[in-house]
């Protein structure tokens, strides 16, 4: 039989993590998601849209039908649809564009 204590100790890594991932992506008019070391965010079209995604802010700027602009950490980047482009420790990847969401995919670049 564990004991309450016991039960506590084990439970506290596990309360930690979770609210670790919870804090490392948040957003306005965007979704995230983190998952297997990728952050991937959905962007709201036509609003004012934006994430804290891995401790860098990520904010959507504009889209045409096969280009999203993105700021990332303060730098402007462009990036071609299903492809990637890097921005100083982060790579992006543009997974969808529609009229009304933009679909990125944000990973640590262990190389930058």
């Amino acid at each position: 039989m564990i004991s309450s204590k016991t039960r506590l100790l084990l439970a506290t890594p596990l309360l930690a993590l979770a609210l670790a991932t919870t804090a490392a992506c948040s957003s306005e008019n965007a979704d995230c998601n983190i998952a297997q070391g990728k952050c991937t965010v959905t962007f709201d079209r036509g609003v004012n849209a934006k994430a804290e995604v891995l401790g860098v802010n990520a904010e959507f700027v504009s889209a045409t039908d096969t280009t999203v602009t993105l700021k990332i950490g303060g730098q402007e980047l462009t990036v071609p649809l299903d492809n990637e482009q890097s921005s100083g420790e982060f790579d992006v990847r543009v997974q969808s564009i529609t009229q009304e969401q933009v679909v990125v995919e944000i990973t640590t670049n262990v190389g930058g």
